[in-house]
């Protein structure tokens, strides 16, 4: 329920105090094309793919258009679900079955959508957090790349990739972001650098990860602790340094 828009809206209009973001912003955080638009808006770099659902019948003429490898990716997707490889045109047809079939049971929401693969990735995420009065701030990064199944297996911060102006440059990214949503409460922007140390928005998770201890470990703070205190509608006192 933590991403649940309709869960959270519920909670508000009962008068209640959900600890996360609000509402809106976790229905559109909730759906990838969206994201991807919002992202795009505050000037994130975002991989080349398709900005509208693919519609249901696939024409084969566009099949040969896309550059491969392409990921085929649920819309409403999450925890690594509904993502599928398509190497050669012949594929793609059988590879948007199987993805709208997980998407379906997975999300009830069989929405589709392209993005490029990049070969070779480190999987960045950056940990933001916010008052929901329009300050943001970055609590450093943790790299996730070793993966199985698109779940992660381990987490390590600060990441050993980064150099310092490409992790200044991410920070930024991460932070615009979060400023142009008017974020309350904790965050990941996610991103994927590629072998030229350039790096793309993926998406964000708008709510505590499980692997929060990992940022905490680094940071010293209690992440927890912080986002009750900023669902009071209390100011964040941290600053960026």
């Amino acid at each position: 329920l933590s991403e649940n828009a309709a869960f959270c809206k519920a909670v508000e209009d009962n008068g209640l105090i959900f600890i996360g973001p609000r509402s809106e912003t976790i229905e559109l955080l909730g759906d990838k094309l969206a994201s991807r638009e919002a992202a795009s808006k505050a000037g994130l770099p975002v991989l080349p793919g398709s900005d509208k659902p693919l519609p249901q019948e696939f024409p084969l003429e566009m099949a040969n258009q896309v550059k491969y490898p392409v990921l085929v990716k649920a819309s409403a997707g999450g925890g690594g679900r509904g993502i599928r490889l398509a190497n050669s045109p012949a594929e793609l047809p059988e590879v948007i079955r199987a993805a709208r079939q997980e998407a379906l049971a997975a999300f009830g929401d069989d929405s589709v959508f392209l993005e490029s693969m990049v070969l070779q990735a480190r999987h960045i995420e950056v940990q933001i957090i916010g008052d929901g009065q329009g300050k943001v701030i970055c609590l450093g990064e943790r790299e996730c790349s070793i993966q199985r199944r698109h779940q992660k297996l381990i987490e390590e911060s600060p990441a050993p990739c980064l150099s310092g102006s490409v992790r200044t440059a991410m920070y930024h990214a991460a932070e615009k972001l979060g400023s142009s949503l008017n974020f309350r409460g904790l965050g990941t922007v996610e991103f994927l650098l590629d072998q030229k140390d350039e790096f793309h928005f993926i998406e964000v998770n708008p709510r505590i990860q499980v692997e929060h201890p990992v940022t905490e470990m680094v940071t010293g703070l209690d992440l927890v602790k912080e986002q009750i205190l900023l669902a009071l509608g209390n100011p964040l006192t941290l600053e960026q340094q």
